[in-house]
């Protein structure tokens, strides 16, 4: 389960924020979405799982990009997964 980490600010247009590094990040539409679902503590199955219902994606493609998205937020240490 990814866990976005608690002092990672985010504002409604997709603005990341993150005070113990000071980068700051900004998210596309659905990254946005992606990241108000794990603030929610939503599991991965029922993100990707709304993101399917939502747009016209196969699941395939989608746990790759999901996937990815993932690894980026870890990467940049804005999540941890768990």
């Amino acid at each position: 389960m990814i866990r976005l980490h608690k002092n990672v600010a985010l504002s409604d247009s997709g603005y990341v924020f993150d005070p113990a590094t000071g980068e700051s990040y900004t998210l596309n539409p659905i990254g946005l979405e992606i990241v108000q679902m794990l603030r929610q503590n939503m599991t991965d199955d029922e993100i990707q799982g709304r993101i399917l219902d939502r747009y016209q994606v196969d699941a395939s493609s989608l746990e790759r990009y999901y996937m990815d998205f993932i690894g980026s937020l870890v990467q940049f240490e804005l999540a941890d997964n768990e």
